[in-house]
């Protein structure tokens, strides 16, 4: 149901009531804090029931979520677990008079679980962005005829009509016409790739100006689109060892402190003639002492700091897992377009025997009839050079994969590559002026020919990124192995990695190949990061220990990242390692710390040399300093 409020706004109850049901487990803990922060308000008043009515609420509150978690996971896996053993340390301390002990252990906990609900549900958008790409109709040719149906519906060898600026549905080879195809979505280049009969064309790239009639070669199942969306599934279904260690830890822990706990309850009393009084009251303190409310504590205000700290850095993090293992990384793999490069083709190079006004404005004039990015940086380029002026064209042809041509009075003009002019011609011109073709190796060259001769040429090349660079320096000042990965053909691959003196790279990758370069770093020992901006990049950042994506780049990227890049500034990668870095090891140092606490009460309390308040003050004093260390990562310095 819509309303409108005061200024005319459409209302949603039903949006609201989603967005609260996404929260509820945060709000509910961070309810229960505000509770605990009322009881201690009010713990002054002669009276202690509003404080303990409180608190209660507080417990209720704040544990309803993680008491139902446990007991629902006990029942269904018949194991015990951390969740139950906070909720029964927080009775324990409540039986013994500690209301507020209870509370803030309740509320500590409350918190990491919520916290790692919200990071979880931002996940699941991440296959639903990349199947949003699918086109969900095609026109299928019957008869002469065109009939939309479902792209479900296809078979091998069904004959489709894509029009220009169409999404193609399923891959296949063209059996009449040709165009230009923007591939971004699978190999990440930015410059569309000419395509003609019997060349292949693949589901979710887009079919840019030309209409063409495709013959189905796969099921719409099975093509290398529906093969990325499946890499994605099963990269983010794998568990780490450390998830798989943390769970079998977990189960252990519990077992051994109830097990305590109920061996601390009886043999007390007929071993050491304590009374029952003073057996109850041990295993209590136990109970209380022995949760692990510090080693909690170690971890997540530690990692908040840090994610803070990122976030103020231009790094956003989506989970405190995937900051603690940047700082074990030591290979990155980088993808170029839009990565290492700009994402758009520059000119570079130029050479022309005499070139005046007229000629650049005749150039200009040209290939201002064209949208394709290498006839945007010409005419970018010759803006540059004067004050144009343009000039009437006549008889203009865009001819895919070579160019344009034109004419002007009873002049015709080609302004394209080597298939367009002719490598008799191009040849020519090379010998003529003693051109090296060196001077463009793993470029794009341009010719401009007017009648029988060509006049001279221009070299456009996706321009490196200068901050790029310098990160790959830094990185590698780090010992970290950095890797290009790259849908361009080897010898462009080998100058830019040779340009930017990169360790290692793989041309000609298409999504899969680019998961299969991550999974041989890993076979071979690396803890590896991936960065990406493209939508073919998303199979390759869930498969790698850790996804980067440019903040700038698709929302398939970035949803499937485990960090973001906010502000497409490579060398921030290098401080979040050092970050990373620092975190990890004030997380050990908690970690430590907080065991050694735990353990000495433990002993402690069977040699009967601390009281419950000791036990208090020794289980909180902990739990506050190993926070207190843990937020010095919120502090402004160097990393």
């Amino acid at each position: 149901m819509f309303f409108e409020n005061s200024i005319g706004i459409p209302f949603s109850f039903s949006v609201i009531s989603k967005k609260l049901k996404t929260h509820l487990e945060l709000i509910m803990a961070l309810t229960s804090g505000l509770l605990i922060l009322l009881a201690w308000i009010f713990h002054e008043t002669p009276s202690e029931t509003p404080s303990i009515i409180l608190l209660l609420t507080a417990f209720i509150v704040g544990g309803y979520a993680k008491a139902k978690e446990g007991i629902i996971e006990t029942i269904k896996e018949k194991k015990l677990n951390v969740e139950l053993l906070m909720v029964l340390a927080a009775i324990g301390s409540a039986s013994i008079g500690h209301w507020t002990e209870g509370a803030i252990l309740i509320f500590i906990f409350a918190l990491s679980g919520a916290l790692e609900t919200y990071t979880e549900n931002k996940s699941s958008h991440e296959l639903k962005a990349l199947m949003d790409l699918q086109p969900e109709t095609a026109n299928l040719l019957l008869n002469n005829k065109v009939q939309k149906v479902p792209v479900a519906n296809l078979k091998i060898g069904d004959h489709i009509l894509i029009k220009a600026g169409e999404r193609i549905p399923t891959d296949g080879l063209i059996v009449k016409g040709h165009t230009s195809v923007d591939e971004s979505a699978l190999t990440g280049e930015s410059l569309p790739v000419t395509k003609s009969k019997e060349e292949a064309v693949f589901a979710s790239t887009i079919n840019l100006n030309g209409n063409i009639t495709v013959r189905i070669h796969t099921l719409p199942s099975q093509t290398l689109f529906q093969k990325i969306i499946q890499l994605v599934q099963q990269a983010q279904a794998e568990r780490s060892r450390s998830q798989a260690f943390i769970e079998r830890f977990e189960n252990s822990y519990v077992k051994v402190v109830l097990g305590m706990v109920a061996m601390m309850m009886v043999i007390p009393h007929f071993l050491l003639d304590w009374s029952w009084n003073d057996t109850i009251y041990r295993a209590m303190i136990l109970l209380v002492v022995a949760s692990p409310c510090a080693l909690v504590a170690s971890i997540m205000p530690a990692t908040l700091s840090a994610i803070s700290s990122s976030a103020r850095n231009g790094v956003l993090f989506k989970g405190g897992a995937h900051l603690e293992t940047l700082g074990e990384i030591d290979a990155i793999a980088f993808d170029k377009t839009g990565t290492l490069t700009e994402g758009k083709p520059v000119v570079t190079n130029t050479f022309f025997e005499h070139i005046d006004q007229r000629l650049i404005e005749i150039i200009y004039s040209v290939e201002r009839y064209s949208n394709h990015p290498l006839a945007h940086a010409i005419s970018n380029w010759c803006e540059e050079q004067t004050e144009i002026k343009a000039i009437e064209i006549e008889d203009i042809t865009h001819l895919d994969g070579k160019g344009i041509q034109a004419k002007v009075g009873d002049v015709h003009w080609l302004i394209g590559n080597t298939r367009l002019v002719g490598d008799a011609s191009v040849e020519q011109f090379v010998q003529k002026h003693n051109i090296s073709s060196d001077r463009w190796l793993g470029k794009t060259v341009i010719f401009v020919k007017r009648n029988e001769e060509i006049l001279g040429l221009f070299v456009l090349q996706d321009k490196l990124r200068q901050e790029a660079m310098d990160a790959v320096n830094e990185l590698k000042q780090l010992g970290i192995k950095t890797i290009m990965l790259t849908g361009d053909n080897e010898q462009t691959a080998q100058e830019i990695a040779k340009e930017i003196d990169i360790h290692d790279f793989r041309a000609n990758c298409l999504p899969e190949d680019k998961v299969d370069a991550i999974k041989q770093e890993k076979n071979s020992g690396f803890k590896i990061a991936m960065i990406g901006d493209g939508i073919n990049d998303a199979p390759a950042l869930a498969t790698a220990n850790l996804g980067v994506a440019m903040g700038a780049g698709t929302d398939v990227a970035l949803e499937t990242a485990d960090m973001v890049l906010v502000k497409n500034s490579l060398p921030k990668i290098v401080d979040s390692i050092k970050l990373s870095k620092k975190m990890n090891r004030i997380i050990k140092q908690n970690i430590l710390f907080s065991i050694a606490v735990i353990l000495t009460l433990i002993a402690s309390n069977f040699l009967q040399a601390i009281n419950l308040p000791l036990g208090v003050i020794g289980h909180e004093g902990s739990t506050i300093l190993v926070i207190l260390n843990g937020l010095r990562l919120l502090k402004k310095n160097k990393q």
